[in-house]
């Protein structure tokens, strides 16, 4: 028996999940490919593990708004899947989500329970698989979480360090808020949160989980070349001057009460996480 089945291999979550728990089988493209939930059901029924983490996901959210289909498919629908099949033998599933759900409008960190609003495809198919995995059944945990970083994948710390050290001059968006978070961090959240859903049938739905404090990305610019001993200027500028395909929300503040409550998760200090991905990279 499979004692823990994780959706992904390559992309940050799924790597960080390797490191913590390297006695998960984890499935790659090649042998889980979520444009075919029906197979990644089947996958399920299969291993019969002890509980499932969906770390994949189609995240390119701009070449989304032109490729509907595909992301419908790989954040809709198989999660729905998924979820139905872990409901069918009575084992956790748990699936990560996106603060792309909400619109973005406000100033004030987003409970759960708050509307959504999204504002492009990436977001909407996002929320269809959180509603598909709702009405699945079962037990099941949504971890909505915000800009991931770690230190492999395309990801803003690598992007940054790149482009500080190739220019003296940055313009980065300013007006968009939210918290930075390390993908070791949010995979560490996703075990606790399996070992804890399995001892209690009870615990379950919804969560918020993100990096504190909340910044802007020209901030987290500012941090990552002071501690990555890089000295670009950096020019503050709005959203509206940097246009992109999708829509990005403005207001990506995350109220991670719930987690801490059922769980005992804290927010993690993304300073700290920085730190430890710089370091990494520098090695």
């Amino acid at each position: 028996m499979t004692e823990l089945l994780i959706f992904g291999r390559t992309g940050q979550v799924a790597m960080e999940l390797a490191r913590l728990a390297p006695g998960a089988r984890l499935l790659g493209r090649d042998e889980a490919d979520l444009t075919h939930p029906d197979a990644c059901a089947a996958l399920i029924h299969e291993a019969a593990p002890a509980a499932v983490i969906n770390a994949a996901a189609y995240t390119a959210v701009d070449r989304a708004e032109s490729d509907a289909e595909t992301a419908r498919l790989v954040n809709g629908e198989a999660p729905g899947a998924m979820a139905a099949a872990c409901a069918g033998l009575g084992i956790p599933f748990l699936h990560v989500s996106t603060d792309y759900v909400f619109d973005g409008s406000g100033t004030t960190p987003r409970p759960e329970d708050a509307p959504t609003g999204p504002l492009g495809v990436y977001g909407q198919t996002k929320l269809e698989g959180e509603a598909a995995i709702a009405s699945a059944g079962g037990q099941w945990a949504v971890l909505r979480t915000s800009w991931v970083f770690s230190a492999h994948g395309n990801n803003f710390v690598r992007t940054m360090r790149r482009l500080g050290a190739e220019r003296d001059r940055l313009t980065i968006v300013a007006d968009q808020i939210g918290g930075p978070t390390p993908a070791a961090d949010i995979a560490a959240a996703l075990l606790t949160m399996a070992q804890a859903m399995r001892a209690d049938p009870s615990l379950g739905g919804t969560y918020h989980f993100a990096g504190a404090p909340d910044i802007s990305w020209a901030g987290f610019a500012r941090e990552i070349f002071a501690r990555s001993g890089l000295a670009p200027e950096v020019q503050d500028i709005p959203t509206s001057a940097y246009p992109t395909p999708a829509r990005r929300p403005l207001n990506s503040r995350l109220d991670c009460t719930a987690i801490a409550r059922d769980f005992g998760i804290a927010r993690p200090d993304w300073r700290k996480g920085l730190d430890r991905v710089i370091t990494e990279l520098n090695a």
